[in-house]
């Protein structure tokens, strides 16, 4: 009876599966195609990328006030653009 009313709670009304038991559905899919490896590569690659972001930027990371200032104003300008 309890998977009856798990199964009750992860469809919505009309029977479909909710978002949340679809992307979990996927994740598990997803984990079971790929290794540790797999995983323990990607992360790898995306800690260079940063790392190399943050060679862009400053040695800290951050990026500087003219940086920031800059994008603050393109965005700005984007949004007064499309009001």
């Amino acid at each position: 009876m309890a998977k009856n009313n798990q199964n009750k709670r992860n469809q919505n009304d009309d029977g479909n599966m909710t978002v949340e038991e679809a992307g979990r559905k996927g994740g598990e899919a997803t984990s079971a195609n790929h290794g540790r490896e797999f995983y323990e590569e990607i992360g790898q690659k995306g800690g260079e990328a940063r790392a190399n972001q943050r060679d862009d930027n400053n040695d800290d990371g951050k990026m500087s006030k003219e940086e920031a200032g800059r994008k603050g104003g393109e965005a700005r300008a984007k949004q007064r653009n499309n009001d």
